[in-house]
């Protein structure tokens, strides 16, 4: 069954943010940047994790923490630089496995007696400087500001034997889930968006699977959002509305700019792309270069949009609302 206009218009209705409260987490110094927040609810406070860099050296992940989801207070490091690993100079975190129900609990979920995150990485200072694979980390704490564990090896690279063709030159932010339904055949399922190899500018989402959250295998041939031969479409988040899966991920180079969308599933697999108006598009001094990297949640009634924004006050994390707060 196809997803009709009027459902991807009600996700649409419920998803819109249009109200921009402005930068909530800036840079510590004009050579630094941050960029792709993912936000969860652990007891009576927010957290949020996000990538750091300080002169384009590489990427650090970071901790924050709020009692509102307005006011942050940078914790400190949780994925910082580590000599002679494969992911020395890069490592951009993202929260696994959190409760996905649209105005849901926003609680992690726990394997294995571990709350988890997966992350790009990768061994070459820079700013996400090719290749760059995929990895996974695990903590007891995930309130914490201290080092979580992380392994000798990605997960996903490009140098598996199952790569594809839209992947084949890097792999960058990923968002894990679980599925209970395992509808298709495994607990958790990884979206995440690939760099083809010889094409500037060409990133697609694609899918892998796994039941151990350290053994992971690709779904599919190809990818499942593809805006076309030229253009981004990157850093998935998935949530579930009713009966329906959510996919929310960014958009570049196919149109202006750099903005926020969505896309609408049934089974995971088979997606329905949005064609309306974007989520959230640059609008203000602060991201009038680029409004993108999403990551939404519902509370209490209002829809929080996370999102880096890049103008006159570098790179940046800033927040829009459903409502006027």
């Amino acid at each position: 069954m196809s997803i009709t206009e009027s459902q991807m218009r009600a996700v649409y209705e419920q998803a819109k943010t249009p109200y921009k409260l402005g930068v909530i987490i800036k840079p510590e110094g004009p050579d630094d940047l941050v960029d792709c927040p993912s936000v969860f609810r652990h007891g009576q406070a927010w957290y949020m994790i996000y990538a750091a860099s300080r002169g384009k050296i590489g990427y650090e992940t970071k901790l924050a923490r709020s009692q509102d989801l307005i006011h942050w207070e940078t914790l400190g490091t949780i994925l910082p630089f580590r000599q002679g690993a494969w992911d020395c100079w890069q490592a951009d975190g993202g929260v696994a496995l959190i409760d996905p129900e649209w105005g849901g609990t926003h609680q992690l979920q726990k394997h294995n007696d571990h709350y988890w995150l997966s992350y790009l990485g990768g061994a070459l200072q820079g700013y996400e400087t090719d290749p760059l694979s995929i990895g996974v980390a695990y903590t007891n704490d995930p309130t914490t500001a201290q080092e979580w564990n992380r392994f000798d090896r990605p997960v996903l690279s490009r140098e598996d034997p199952d790569v594809r063709d839209f992947e084949k030159a890097t792999l960058y932010k990923s968002n894990i889930i679980r599925d209970p339904k395992r509808q298709l055949g495994y607990e958790f399922v990884m979206f995440y968006n690939g760099k083809q190899a010889g094409k500037v500018g060409t990133e697609r989402i694609g899918m892998a699977v796994s039941n151990t959250m350290t053994e992971w295998k690709r779904f599919g041939s190809g990818p499942v959002i593809d805006n076309g031969p030229r253009g981004i479409s990157g850093d998935p988040q998935i949530v579930r509305m009713g009966n329906l899966w959510v996919m929310f991920y960014f958009g570049h180079v196919w149109k202006p700019k750099a903005f926020d969308t969505f896309a609408v599933s049934e089974d995971l697999v088979n997606w329905t792309l949005w064609q309306g108006p974007h989520l959230i598009e640059p609008s203000e001094p602060y991201d009038n270069t680029f409004a993108h990297k999403p990551w939404l949640i519902k509370h209490d009634g209002v829809v929080y949009h996370f999102y880096c924004a890049v103008g006159n006050q570098g790179r940046c994390i800033a927040l829009a609302t459903s409502k006027k707060i």
